[in-house]
């Protein structure tokens, strides 16, 4: 989501200027994709989208599923501009996506025509909560204030994500009794 508020307000993702390193490195792609303008701001509103999808427990599955070929796209880019240790944190970015799809599988098939598939994991009864709806909308709310008056400063977003995480679970014991 950092990277997708970066892109909505216009500003470069990187703070290198491209524009005059070579047609082939990263940096001039990443150029070439801010001064794009629109597309530089429809990345930037997708990946918004996505996660806010997916911090929700009710649209994880549609979250997951949105951002697979955003996460694709990501880890295709720095493998092919080879980046240092970048593919690895991409990699396994996408892999965690492919793990969210195959956990929620059963929502997907009557998609492709199979009926009757049941979800069995053991959380359906905990996403199924309206609380943690509320807590991921909450959530992308406080990502997109702290990023927009803190920029990107991971401590006062970790602060805030600690903060609803233990509110959270004290609402959900305490409303579970």
């Amino acid at each position: 989501m950092f990277s997708s508020i970066v892109k909505i307000q216009g500003l470069r993702f990187t703070s290198a200027e491209g524009a005059s390193a070579p047609l082939d490195s990263a940096w001039h792609f990443f150029e070439t994709l801010y001064r794009s303008g629109l597309y530089w701001n429809f990345l930037g509103w997708s990946q918004l989208l996505a996660g806010l999808l997916l911090m929700t427990q009710r649209f994880a599955a549609l979250g997951a599923l949105v951002f697979f070929p955003i996460s694709l796209n990501i880890f295709v880019i720095t493998v092919s501009y080879s980046f240092s240790g970048t593919p690895v944190i991409t990699g396994l970015m996408l892999l965690a996506n492919i793990f969210l799809l195959l956990w929620d599988y059963q929502k997907f098939m009557p998609l492709i025509g199979v009926d009757g598939a049941e979800n069995h994991s053991g959380f359906d009864t905990i996403s199924a909560k309206s609380l943690w709806v509320y807590l991921g909308l909450l959530l992308f709310l406080v990502t997109i204030i702290s990023t927009t008056i803190f920029g990107r400063n991971p401590l006062i977003w970790f602060a805030g994500c600690v903060l609803l995480g233990f509110g959270g679970l004290i609402m959900y014991f305490t409303k579970s009794k």
